[in-house]
C-alpha cells in the first residue's frame, strides 16, 4: 500500500513566489529566516532553493499544514531548510524562545539566537488581528538589531481600498469570519513601531499586493 501524498497546494504560491523572491533576495540578511504560518509549504521549498545565504525555518500551529509542509520538504534537495515546528503566532513565548527547543530542531543543529529575519506571507488578512498583534509583539522579541521583518499580502491605505478586486476579497473573507479582513497598513505600522520595528519600504506587487519590509531598530 502506498502512503498518501500529505503535500496540500495553494495556487497563490505559483502565482506570487518569484515576485516575492526579488525582494526578499533584496532585502534578507544572512542567517535564519523564521516563516510565521508557512501553509503548504510550498513557498518554504521554493525559498530555500534560491536563498542560499540563509536558512529557512517554517512554521505553523495547524498539524495537517506541517504535515505538508514535511512532505514537501522530502522532495526538496535544498539543505537550508529545516523541519516544519508548531508555531502559533499568538503565544506569549514561541516555541523557539522556550528553554528546551522542539526536539526537531535540536536534531537539526538549529541554536537559540540565528534568527535573523522573519517571513511571513498571506497570513493577517486571513486571521484575527490578535495574530498580528502577536506577530509583531516575536518579531520585536526574538529579532536582533537590523533584524528583518517582512510581510505580504493586501492592504488598505488611509482607510481605503487600494483596488476594487481588493474589496471584493474583503467582503469575502468577513463573511468567511468576522474577525478576518484586508487590514489598514498604517495600523499594521503603528503596531510594528510599538514594538521597535520602523518601516524600511512599501514594495508593490501584482495583483494589488505589497510587500512591507520592518527593520528591528534596538
Amino acid at each position: 500500500m502506498t502512503s498518501p501524498d500529505l503535500r496540500q497546494s495553494a495556487p497563490a504560491t505559483q502565482r506570487n513566489r518569484e515576485p516575492i523572491l526579488e525582494v526578499l533576495q533584496q532585502v534578507l540578511p544572512q542567517g535564519t529566516v523564521l516563516e510565521i504560518s508557512s501553509g503548504t509549504g510550498e513557498h518554504a521549498v521554493f525559498f530555500a532553493s534560491y536563498l542560499h545565504f540563509c536558512k529557512w525555518l517554517p512554521s505553523d500551529p495547524s498539524p495537517a499544514a506541517r504535515d505538508s509542509i514535511a512532505a514537501w520538504r522530502q522532495d526538496c534537495t535544498a539543505d537550508n531548510l529545516y523541519p516544519p515546528i508548531a508555531l502559533d503566532a499568538r503565544d506569549p513565548v514561541w516555541s523557539v524562545e522556550q528553554d528546551e527547543l522542539p526536539e526537531s530542531l535540536q536534531n537539526s543543529g538549529f541554536k537559540r539566537g540565528e534568527i535573523g529575519a522573519i517571513a511571513n506571507i498571506n497570513m493577517i488578512h486571513i486571521a484575527p488581528w490578535s495574530a498580528c498583534l502577536g506577530l509583531m509583539a516575536g518579531a520585536g522579541r526574538i529579532l536582533p538589531p537590523s533584524g528583518i521583518l517582512y510581510l505580504y499580502g493586501p492592504y488598505k491605505q488611509k482607510g481605503k481600498h487600494t483596488a476594487s478586486s481588493n474589496e471584493a476579497f474583503d467582503q469575502s473573507l468577513r463573511a468567511q469570519n468576522s474577525e478576518w479582513g484586508v487590514r489598514d497598513l498604517e495600523e499594521v505600522i503603528a503596531v510594528a513601531q510599538s514594538h521597535r520595528l520602523s518601516l524600511l519600504r512599501v514594495v508593490p506587487m501584482p495583483a494589488n499586493n505589497l510587500s512591507v519590509i520592518f527593520r528591528h531598530d534596538e
